[in-house]
């Protein structure tokens, strides 16, 4: 249970496009980085843009300070080699980020025991997060449905409510003294 949550927490938004980090995969999968990367290069052909992509200088940016939100496709600038180390951590290159699809994809590169075990886990985590989603749209629209079929018949009450919350406004006292 703990490695669901671990998973989860690993899911970030990107590109409108739920994902997940190399960092966090290798992490989880319990290799390298770069044996990760390795792998998958080896392999390019299984991983189309909509499987995984790198991210940008202004996305990783905003996965490093942690205010990762839902945002449009500002194309794919892929990070230069020239990159100093210093820019993510030590290294050369921008992280990649795997979309659901693009980490299922893992699962036929990465055939460890514990790779599968991960796959299963965030296959699950991916469908828990879709199914919350899906939840939390749908009392929206009820909260919705039911501020527009009552919104008429407690106006008034709504208004009378606004009235009371609001301070009376207070008479200013003059500040000196009084000449007659």
């Amino acid at each position: 249970m703990a490695e669901a949550l671990a998973v989860e927490h690993a899911i970030v938004v990107l590109r409108r496009q739920r994902v997940m980090l190399d960092a966090d995969l290798a992490e989880l999968y319990g290799v390298q980085v770069k044996a990760l990367n390795q792998a998958v290069k080896r392999n390019i052909e299984r991983f189309p843009p909509d499987f995984m992509f790198q991210l940008t200088v202004d996305e990783v940016a905003r996965v490093r300070s942690g205010s990762v939100t839902v945002e449009a496709d500002r194309g794919s600038n892929l990070m230069s080699q020239t990159v100093t180390s210093s820019s993510w951590g030590g290294r050369r290159r921008a992280p990649y980020a795997f979309t659901e699809q693009g980490v299922a994809m893992l699962s036929s590169i990465l055939r460890s025991e514990r790779a599968v075990q991960v796959n299963i886990e965030v296959m699950r985590a991916f469908v828990r997060l879709r199914r919350m989603l899906a939840e939390n749209a749908e009392l929206a629209h009820k909260i919705a449905a039911l501020e527009k079929k009552y919104d008429a018949q407690f106006r008034v009450v709504f208004d009378a409510i606004r009235e009371l919350m609001t301070p009376p406004a207070k008479e200013k006292k003059r500040i000196g003294f009084r000449v007659e």
